[in-house]
């Protein structure tokens, strides 16, 4: 079986049926297995893919981004053929031709987990100053929080093997999940690196974006849960 039967692409989607299938065909030409997991969207996602060779689940509500990628792994895990599963965002900020050479890297790194990096050695294209300082600043609170120190926080472009994808549960329904994830590495004793890869914000996806204020519930959310619970 070759590398990218192997792959499974968890996609978690929330009221993205402006481009979804735009996304959707990006990865169709690898071979890769596609899981969508609709969060509860309120647009016509599910018309929108219905006629697509995808898996298609979906919440009856909105969770939160941490519990749509924690669905999407459950049942990738049930796919005897996937032994791969990479998580990646469903409005076309992730590069679909990076899927292959990072798990490629991964493998030959003996790694159980690759996390892409917007700094390292590569440049985010339309990234605001505010965003690049943000993301610095989740760069110290990832570091307090979990001890790795890497070049880039919450990026959600990941490959991981069987090993990561069973050691990884995330209970963090919204996008503290990031952190989470990071936690959950260094507990479970993952092996892990990051790997160069150029998101690219455009102007749909800045719009819909994070906030600042999002910024601040995420730290807030991760304090509260760190002290509080």
């Amino acid at each position: 079986m070759s590398l990218n039967k192997s792959i499974c692409v968890v996609i978690p989607t929330y009221n993205e049926a402006g481009v979804i299938r735009e996304t959707l065909n990006s990865l169709f030409a690898y071979g890769y297995t596609i899981v969508l997991v609709d969060d509860g969207s309120s647009d016509n996602t599910r018309e929108i893919v219905k006629d697509l060779p995808i898996y298609y689940l979906r919440h009856a509500v909105n969770l939160g981004q941490g519990a749509a990628i924690q669905t999407g792994l459950n049942f990738a895990r049930t796919l005897a053929h996937c032994d791969y599963f990479v998580t990646f965002d469903a409005d076309g900020q992730h590069p679909a031709e990076k899927i292959n050479p990072m798990t490629e890297f991964l493998i030959s790194a003996n790694l159980d987990i690759a996390l892409g990096s917007r700094f390292l050695g590569t440049k985010a294209l339309n990234m605001t100053k505010t965003r690049t300082f943000l993301l610095k600043i989740a760069r110290l609170v990832n570091y307090l929080f979990s001890g790795l120190f890497l070049t880039d926080a919450h990026n959600g472009f990941r490959v991981m093997n069987r090993k990561a994808a069973y050691a990884i549960h995330l209970n963090e329904n919204g996008m503290a999940h990031a952190t989470e994830i990071l936690i959950q590495i260094k507990a479970h004793k993952l092996a892990y690196a990051e790997f160069p890869v150029v998101i690219t914000y455009t102007s749909y996806s800045l719009q819909k974006g994070q906030q600042n204020l999002d910024s601040v519930k995420i730290l807030r959310q991760i304090l509260i849960n760190k002290f509080f619970k």
